[in-house]
């Protein structure tokens, strides 16, 4: 992926020029929720089956592969159910010929139901290597054609789904667990729709630019403590490490300009309908300056409220 994106329709809160200092999120206060529908799509192998799984431990009714003149039915059935209040399903080419009616069907329901359409993609190269992991034939192959054509002529096939969608996640950066813990938080019954989830990692510049970074930021100018031999075998988590890279004054000046910095931008992601954002932190190996960095910055947008995640790509590598 390149950042382009978890896209979400934008809301309409209006953000304030001059945004203020990183605060806490609050959390809204509980409200009875009117029946809600949430319809998954997108293209085979980008994780639909995941998703449904994860919307099911928050309580939705679930269905698979429900045929696309059923839609209407169901969507009758959840609208008027007095137990059954959330409900998913999902719709791929699996349907076949009958998938071109869907456009037609979804915006006729979203008049009478909260219906809300998720459309999942990911890159190609990460298409073809998870049909390769499972060793599973793309739906749309005859057995005579490169998977890549297959891919592409699903993604023909889903665009006028996708012009629809309320929701587009790119998960080419998600494994199966991360994917699950995203939706999770993003559908939890009391949660914020709006809030955004910050993935903060390190890297070393010498095994090349995370692809999926939003915001790359190159803290080499800082000293390295590579070079004191009983630092180098160990990493920025390292209490003595991380003590040797803040006696530097322009660390903690660098820590709180970035920190000003989110404080700025953060609002103004959550107001362009962004779901998550992915900062990089870079040094040379990616073992002391960008772990510990990363760590700091981490811990600041979590004392703010925001979900944050962490990981150290280059850590573990040989020095």
């Amino acid at each position: 992926m390149r950042v382009s994106e978890f896209r979400e329709r934008p809301r309409a809160t209006r953000v304030k020029r001059n945004a203020p200092p990183l605060k806490k999120q609050g959390r809204p206060k509980s409200a009875e929720r009117s029946p809600e529908l949430a319809i998954i799509t997108g293209l085979s192998g980008s994780g639909k089956g995941s998703v449904l799984r994860a919307l099911e431990d928050q309580g939705y009714y679930s269905v698979d592969n429900l045929p696309v003149d059923l839609i209407p039915k169901f969507a009758e059935l959840v609208r008027d159910s007095a137990s059954t209040r959330r409900a998913a399903l999902v719709v791929d080419v699996r349907e076949g010929a009958g998938l071109a009616r869907f456009p037609a069907i979804f915006r006729k329901i979203r008049k009478s139901v909260n219906a809300r359409l998720i459309f999942l993609e990911a890159s190609d190269e990460t298409i073809r290597r998870r049909f390769s992991e499972t060793r599973r034939p793309h739906p749309l192959s005859t057995g005579e054609e490169q998977i890549g054509e297959s891919i592409k002529k699903e993604r023909g096939m889903l665009a006028p789904i996708r012009a629809l969608a309320d929701l587009v996640i790119d998960t080419s950066k998600f494994n199966v667990h991360d994917l699950r813990h995203f939706i999770g938080q993003k559908f939890a019954e009391d949660g914020d729709q709006s809030r955004i989830v910050i993935y903060v990692t390190s890297f070393g510049f010498r095994h090349g630019l995370p692809p999926d970074c939003d915001l790359v930021f190159d803290v080499r100018f800082l000293p390295n403590p590579n070079y004191i031999p009983k630092f180098k075998k160990l990493t920025g988590q390292n209490p003595a490490v991380a003590k040797y890279i803040r006696s530097f004054p322009q660390t903690g000046e660098f820590i709180t300009r970035i920190t000003d910095l989110l404080s700025y931008l953060m609002p103004h992601y959550i107001h362009e309908g962004k779901s998550y954002l992915t900062i990089g932190f870079g040094c040379t190996g990616g073992h002391h300056r960008s772990v510990m960095i990363a760590d700091q910055i981490r811990k600041n947008l979590a004392a703010a409220g925001y979900q944050t995640r962490v990981t150290h790509r280059d850590a573990a590598k040989p020095v």
